[in-house]
């Protein structure tokens, strides 16, 4: 099957799953769910479910159990957008071409749906009679990562580092890699992981997913940096030139834009040399990672 094919087979999966259990209750706290569903349902690539999905598959896994567990990891990275869209963080009225949450919503109700979604996120990964294949163990081994990976060492700790360097000249590269690997590299890290716990992966395979993902989730930041000073709004589908306004270091202010796209390609490679350990069945993977950094938006 070609990429493209594959890819779109994986996100229609992905995106039935979610329409399917962001239904809105007809309750009293139905302007919540309304914005929960808002949200999630807003498009996207859907990148960390499909690299849970894709790893499942390579490894002979379940793809149910997948599907459970990358669908929660997306319900998570969407409470993180919707709270970084807030005025107290980035303060963006756009996100994926539509207001994004709190311009729609109001600011507490889009503060209390990103508090829903990652509350939901737990509770549907903690659901253990709904595994198929996966020990009881094994998904709560999973649960603890993605805590760890989502929390104040991983997804949290990034944008705690982010907000604490605008406006500062004095940011070094290891700082601004420490921040990238967290803020955006820690959810594709745990997707990518969750793909290979599901399907039973050996440490050494677990090593090499775990490399891979941490070359496009940095290759993915890199990327983004490029895109907020060469792409337009209307294609990106969120304003640009956000980080400038708001005296972030990312790759381009750091090393120009000729530079970034050397360590996005260094990343890249990376990430390539990484999964090809695992032979023919990587050919997705790798595709996935081309994909990435020559996407538009």
């Amino acid at each position: 099957m070609r990429f493209e094919e594959k890819l779109r087979q994986y996100t229609d999966l992905i995106n039935k799953a979610l329409d399917e259990l962001s239904a809105v209750p007809d309750n009293l706290q139905r302007e919540v769910y309304e914005a929960m569903r808002y949200s999630l349902m807003a498009g996207g690539k859907r990148i960390r479910p499909v690299l849970t999905l894709a790893v499942c598959d390579m490894l002979g896994g379940c793809e149910e159990d997948a599907l459970l567990f990358g669908t929660a990891i997306e319900c998570i990275h969407t409470y993180s957008l919707i709270h970084d869209d807030l005025p107290c963080m980035d303060n963006d009225d756009l996100r994926r071409g539509k207001p994004t949450c709190h311009k729609k919503f109001g600011e507490s109700t889009a503060l209390l749906a990103g508090d829903g979604l990652l509350t939901y996120a737990f509770g549907r990964m903690a659901d253990l009679d709904s595994y198929h294949r996966v020990s009881h163990t094994d998904a709560l081994r999973l649960i603890a990562e993605a805590s760890r990976y989502a929390g104040c060492d991983g997804m949290i700790g990034g944008q705690v580092v982010d907000l604490a360097c605008e406006g500062r000249d004095d940011v070094g590269i290891d700082t601004l890699v420490y921040m990238h690997r967290r803020k955006t590299g820690a959810l594709i890290h745990l997707a990518a992981e969750a793909g290979a716990y599901v399907a039973g992966a050996d440490s050494a395979e677990l090593k090499k997913i775990g490399e891979y993902a941490d070359g496009i989730g940095l290759a993915f930041q890199i990327k983004d940096d490029i895109l907020d000073f060469t792409s337009s709004t209307e294609t990106l589908g969120k304003p640009v030139g956000s980080d400038s306004e708001n005296g972030k270091t990312t790759y381009v202010t750091h090393y120009g834009i000729e530079g970034a796209r050397k360590k996005l390609d260094e990343a890249t490679d990376f990430a390539i040399e990484s999964i090809k350990y695992f032979g023919e069945k990587a050919g997705f993977l790798i595709e996935l990672a081309e994909y990435l950094i020559n996407r538009k938006n």
